[in-house]
């Protein structure tokens, strides 16, 4: 295979930033990678969680810890820092730092419990959260956090996946990249008691057959690495989850460059770690064919993916 340089370019990609902003109370923030915000005034939860974003020079060279800036102005652009919205829960949906290095931390300055499953708990008690602020989830069995229910399914990170394995034991920050393992990895389905319901696939990875019997309105599909997959998989992917799940809307999650950081402006991972050009020009035609609406959130903006779906 032949080296590209660059990176994508997301001017070619403008009219697919058209989910429709919310009027109504439940809404839908993109807060880059795999962190999303669910809230509708009263409860609110969040994966990931995830603003520090380190340099790929402090990634590769150094050790990474929350940074506590960061950090503190997303939550106060949010409204969730202290006196703010509710927040009640950070679900890691695997445990790689680009998703869990800051969830403890987020935890900790908003009162949320954390929720995951073994190494997102070894995760959060090193990072100093008290047991009595972590849940273990049970895959398949519903939690229920004010007007929200989660469902955990065990899924698969997208290959290849580059520290695999469990946390096994509690990880203090500062810690090496190679620490945060993937641990478990999740597919999410959100149920609002409002009946809107949405599925987190944070990773593009996929277990056959792991999602039958479930639906979701819409799905909030991880793509990185998608496109240094072959198209085979891509066509798997999309039907493991988006088909499994009867999704009507898909958006597209986990393409931006994490290691710059969110007063940036957001661009695509680099293909030499990605090609997001091949990603959408697959599942475009995927969605084109199954007549289901293909869109790129916006980054900070709420959102209601579930627009014209009744």
């Amino acid at each position: 295979m032949r080296l590209k340089f660059g990176r994508p370019d997301l001017a070619a990609y403008a009219d697919r930033f058209d989910v429709p902003p919310a009027a109504a109370d439940l809404g839908v923030t993109f807060l880059g990678v795999s962190s999303l915000l669910f809230d509708d005034g009263d409860t609110a939860v969040l994966t990931d969680g995830f603003f520090s974003r380190p340099s790929l020079l402090r990634v590769a060279l150094g050790r990474l810890a929350p940074d506590d800036a960061r950090i503190g102005s997303a939550l106060a652009r949010l409204g969730l820092d202290h006196g703010g919205r509710r927040l009640a829960a950070v679900i890691p949906v695997h445990t790689h730092f680009d998703h869990v290095l800051d969830s403890a931390t987020v935890a900790l300055r908003t009162g949320a419990v954390l929720a995951g499953g073994r190494s997102a708990v070894n995760a959060g008690r090193g990072a100093g959260l008290a047991d009595d602020r972590i849940r273990v989830v049970t895959p398949h069995e519903p939690m229920t956090l004010g007007t929200f229910t989660l469902t955990f399914v065990e899924s698969e990170h997208c290959p290849p996946d580059r520290f695999p394995g469990e946390i096994t034991a509690p990880v203090v920050p500062p810690a090496r990249a190679s620490a945060y393992r993937c641990g478990e990895a999740w597919s999410v389905l959100v149920a609002h008691a409002g009946g809107r319901s949405a599925l987190v696939q944070g990773s593009a990875g996929y277990r056959p057959g792991a999602l039958d019997g479930h639906r979701a309105e819409v799905a909030y599909l991880g793509v990185g690495q998608l496109g240094r997959q072959d198209e085979r998989y891509l066509r798997s992917y999309w039907a493991e989850t988006v088909r499994a799940v009867g999704a009507r809307r898909v958006v597209l999650v986990h393409w931006d460059d994490f290691f710059r950081p969110l007063d940036r402006p957001l661009r695509a991972l680099p293909y030499a770690g990605d090609d997001l050009d091949v990603t959408m020009r697959v599942l475009g035609r995927l969605a084109h064919q199954d007549g289901i609406a293909l869109h790129l959130p916006t980054l900070w903006r709420r959102e209601d993916p579930w627009v014209g779906l009744r």
